[in-house]
């Protein structure tokens, strides 16, 4: 009895053990079936005018009685139902959200979403460009400026709101702009061109270490951080610089011909209220005023490009943040 006790419990233990491993086999594999199915790229449209009604009558169902709620929905259904009705005259907003990092890593969702609107966009409709940024690499921002020149290529008009900070390669993608509306304490400017390389040449040479480094043409490197510079070097990575800004204000310019470049191009930021006397923004109100209010007379679409990660890739986090975690870094 107890041999037949022991093998019993022997193979329940195993059976647990097959059905475990089977469970956790056929999750995995659904995963990956899913995961292979699902696109890795979606965009994703948010009618706007939806979301206010929505708010609207949540609001309406506090404050009303029942008698007064009632006749507010009888008459949201009437206007909806008008609405509709007139839809396909309607004017059409499509809004952009641009938050910069220094790599201005958003261009890449906004290149897709610009793409995307250009084949159903027309004269008659907007694109609206919510944009955060303190700015950043030249290249990468004279991309995503770029990008917004396609719009008013196809002669659509371009919008662009601030309620931050649009600054330096911010205000360079914000210039394009057919108007630049900004919150009064937003920060905005900083027309210039800045860049900072540390040298260790005399601590290396304290520590008696060579640093050698070879090039082919005078000017492949200027400035270096372990090597000693020369005045001939800085004037060179000085003109560099300048040559940059040149160009910068000569975009600006360009898209706003009616600035005083000379007053502005000073590397300054100024908040909204002043950086509107110098006519770098042209009406001082949030992006949440303005869509509300146009809210009324046009049909309003949030767009937004999104990249889904494989399971490998999420694999992969889950196991870079449990070795941060066990290593004592959060990220």
């Amino acid at each position: 009895m107890y041999f037949w006790a022991s093998y019993g419990l022997f193979t329940a233990k195993i059976f647990t053990i097959v059905f475990a491993i089977l469970i956790l086999v056929v999750g995995i594999l659904a995963l990956t079936r899913k995961d292979k199915s699902a696109s890795k790229n979606k965009l994703v449209i948010k009618k706007l005018n939806e979301k206010f009604s929505e708010l609207t009558e949540t609001f309406q169902a506090e404050i009303l009685d029942k008698k007064s709620y009632k006749q507010y929905l009888k008459q949201k259904k009437a206007t909806e139902k008008k609405n509709k009705a007139s839809e396909a005259d309607k004017k059409r907003i499509f809004v952009l959200q641009f938050q910069g990092d220094i790599k201005a890593s958003a261009v890449a969702s906004l290149r897709e979403e610009i793409t995307a609107i250009l084949q159903v966009a027309t004269p008659n409709d907007e694109v609206l460009v919510c944009l955060e940024s303190g700015g950043g690499l030249v290249t990468a921002y004279g991309l995503a400026a770029s990008q917004l020149e396609r719009i008013k290529k196809h002669n659509i008009p371009l919008t662009v709101t601030i309620d931050k900070i649009a600054a330096s390669g911010g205000y360079m993608m914000a210039c394009v702009a057919n108007r630049i509306l900004a919150a009064p304490f937003a920060v905005i400017g900083s027309i210039g061109v800045v860049a900072q390389v540390p040298n260790f040449h005399r601590l290396l040479k304290k520590k008696e270490i060579d640093f050698e480094q070879l090039t082919a043409g005078e000017y492949k490197r200027t400035l270096t951080m372990f090597g000693e510079n020369t005045e001939k070097a800085r004037l060179k990575f000085q003109e560099e610089i300048e040559e940059v800004h040149q160009l910068f204000k000569n975009f600006i310019q360009q898209n706003r011909p009616f600035i005083n470049i000379q007053q502005v191009a000073t590397g300054e930021h100024w908040l909204a209220t002043k950086a509107q006397e110098l006519q770098l923004v042209d009406e001082l109100t949030t992006s949440d005023d303005y869509l509300l209010n146009a809210s009324q007379h046009a049909a309003i679409y949030e767009i937004h490009y999104t990249t889904k990660k494989s399971l490998a890739e999420k694999f992969g986090i889950t196991i870079h943040n449990a070795y941060s975690w066990f290593n004592g870094r959060a990220l």
